[in-house]
């Protein structure tokens, strides 16, 4: 991959790994385990059995964990101290040829992350507000899919990966402000627009 292509991929990972950072390490891992991505010295312990091995359980933990309301909540919060520095080191070691770790691209990569964070985070709060369990599950089961589909794409088109991770964002942003109003206004008697 050239320089621009693996900073697409660094800022990717970065902003999946604020959805979902124990699948986004697995299928690094996984893709340079098998040979689908040829990982920079920074990023090569992630295809160790060990890093697998246990990416692989906590990714399973979590897919069950995100998908009990309120527990998800929790979750996310206790993975804020987490998704944000893996997002960073994530985004930096993408772009380290000799494993040192740019300052640059390390504070790219916790703000990528944290946006991401952000956004999944408040997503579910909003979405917790709703007494059934079916959207929750649906938010979850379309954040495993997105980490799954952006990790697929990114390893052939990182820059249209990238691209759709930004209008994901965007668009998400909108929502959880529209809604967030709505709720909000609906909760004070105001008027809704």
């Amino acid at each position: 991959m050239t320089h621009p292509q693996l900073f697409a991929l660094g800022v990717l990972l970065a902003w999946l790994a604020g959805i979902r950072v124990y699948l986004t390490v697995f299928g690094v891992g996984l893709a340079g385990a098998l040979g689908w991505l040829d990982l920079p010295p920074a990023l090569q312990a992630a295809q160790s059995p060990w890093v697998l091995g246990v990416a692989g359980g906590l990714a399973a933990v979590e897919f069950f964990a995100d998908k009990i309301p309120g527990v998800d909540s929790g979750w996310d919060l206790l993975h804020t101290l987490l998704r944000v520095p893996a997002g960073a080191f994530l985004a930096a070691a993408t772009l380290s040829a000799d494993g040192h770790l740019g300052a640059g691209m390390l504070a790219t990569g916790a703000g990528v992350a944290l946006a991401s964070h952000a956004l999944k985070s408040g997503t579910r709060l909003v979405l917790n507000t709703s007494p059934e369990p079916v959207s929750n599950w649906m938010a979850s089961g379309t954040e495993d899919a997105l980490v799954v589909g952006g990790l697929a794409l990114a390893l052939l088109h990182p820059w249209l990966a990238l691209g759709g991770a930004v209008a994901i964002s965007v668009a998400l942003a909108v929502a959880v402000a529209w809604l967030w109003r709505r709720l909000v206004g609906g909760l004070r008697g105001g008027p809704r627009r």
